[in-house]
């Protein structure tokens, strides 16, 4: 089989899987590269290097790809960013919030600040299932 072709073909399939099982468009940007590769193999015969050259594009182009998506914000943390603390939070240690209508694991956002029970805090950010909040008497504070 001509190597030209196995790239093409490799390009155009991943290239169609994006618009069946979008991935942020991963699978296009290792279709455009296999797709170069092709144009490649036509003038160097080295599988092996061609390997190489799609493996190098494919991550060029995911490193420049993902500085152009922005970032977006997690929708659970678009809707409330109200909680209301069922245990304190001691400084540096975890505690337990009501958010949405659910118990989360919290941590105060400022180390230094203890929260007490059946307080209103706001939803800073969330890192995996633990939401980081502070007072939302800090939070006036600053404003």
């Amino acid at each position: 089989m001509n190597y030209a072709l196995f790239w093409l073909i490799l390009g155009t399939v991943l290239c169609l899987m994006e618009l069946f099982i979008p991935t942020a468009f991963v699978e296009s940007t290792l279709g455009v590269s296999a797709l170069i590769v092709a144009l490649v193999a036509l003038v160097v015969p080295l599988f092996n290097l061609q390997a190489v050259l799609w493996m190098v594009l494919s991550l060029v182009f995911i490193f420049f790809l993902k500085r152009f998506v922005p970032q977006r914000t997690p929708p659970i943390l678009l809707d409330a960013t109200e909680a209301r603390t069922l245990t304190a939070i001691a400084p540096g240690e975890a505690g337990r919030v009501i958010y949405e209508g659910n118990s989360w694991q919290a941590r105060c956002d400022d180390e230094g600040l203890t929260i007490g029970v059946n307080q209103t805090v706001v939803v800073v950010r969330r890192k995996g299932n633990t939401l980081y909040v502070m007072p939302e008497s800090e939070i006036k504070d600053w404003q």
